[in-house]
């Protein structure tokens, strides 16, 4: 009966929508940004310097640069290995001009930036990873970095503060890839029975072969709010298993309750944990850079 039928209405929010995009398309890339949690479009004048939405709060990106910028003592920051580059060792097809679209996207040469700086006047060897430059995928010159990051604070007696986020293993560099778990966890055993301190912070996301090796060997460990923390991906492990996983699983709280974190730390207390627990731990190295 035509008294019943379903009458065709209009939708509003498909109409707000398509009206979100005709007026984003005049818009530079680099002015707004929409919030992955709220969904809200906020112009980046708007979003707090430590990257936090300021409508919900949510940890949004944070570039590697940025985040150095804005967790260091102004100026203190020296960069170790910058001019290293992958040469595409298992010369898998497209992978060099991949690279070189990735270095012009993202302005980095590697997903990962590693050095030396001052954290409220404390030495320490710093490393961020950035998901910008494929998933933070873990190749051999990212393996690379990270291992001559612990041997340099080895050889200055720094402590090494490492900011983690990773989609694991790079797939273009197979096995060579694999090798750099073991390679980086080697160094960082040799950091610990130097009798310096390692603090790795979970970022979101950090997963994969990564979680497997150096992101779960720190003296502490410390994660941002609703990281994603794990090794297989949701949908592998529920085909695995033949279940469906709860909406929390491989949340950093969640994982924190299982004992593999120690404490969740939002960025806007980063500053101050980390500090403390430099000063806790000691610190043998000198406040001057000294060359290798």
């Amino acid at each position: 009966m035509g008294l019943f039928r379903k009458r065709k209405g209009i939708k509003l929010n498909k109409i707000l929508e398509e009206k979100d995009q005709e007026r984003l398309a005049h818009v530079p890339d680099d002015l707004v940004e929409r919030c992955p949690s709220c969904r809200k479009m906020l112009l980046h004048k708007q979003i707090e310097t430590d990257c936090c939405c300021p409508n919900c709060g949510y940890h949004m990106h944070f570039a590697a640069y940025d985040r150095i910028e804005w967790l260091v003592d102004a100026g203190s920051f020296s960069e170790w290995e910058a001019t290293l580059q992958t040469n595409n060792p298992l010369d898998f097809p497209r992978y060099a001009e991949k690279m070189a679209q990735q270095r012009e996207k993202t302005g980095l040469n590697e997903a990962v930036i590693t050095g030396r700086a001052l954290i409220n006047k404390q030495a320490v060897a710093i490393g961020v990873m950035d998901s910008r430059y494929i998933m933070a995928s873990m190749g051999t010159i990212v393996g690379e970095k990270i291992t001559r990051l612990f041997e340099r604070a080895i050889a200055q007696q720094l402590p090494v503060v490492l900011y983690i986020a990773s989609g694991g293993a790079r797939m273009q560099e197979g096995i060579l890839s694999l090798m750099q778990m073991a390679k980086i966890s080697q160094a960082v055993q040799q950091h610990n029975r130097a009798g310096l301190f390692y603090l790795p912070i979970l970022t979101h996301p950090t997963t994969g072969g990564v979680t497997a090796s150096f992101a779960m060997q720190g003296d502490l460990i410390l994660a941002e709010p609703e990281a994603t923390v794990g090794f297989a991906g949701r949908r592998v492990i529920e085909q695995t298993i033949k279940a469906k996983l709860p909406l929390d699983f491989q949340m950093a709280e969640r994982v924190m309750k299982t004992g593999f974190i120690d404490q969740i730390v939002p960025r806007d207390q980063q500053i101050q944990v980390i500090s403390h627990l430099l000063a806790i731990h000691g610190q043998k190295g000198s406040a001057v850079d000294e060359s290798l």
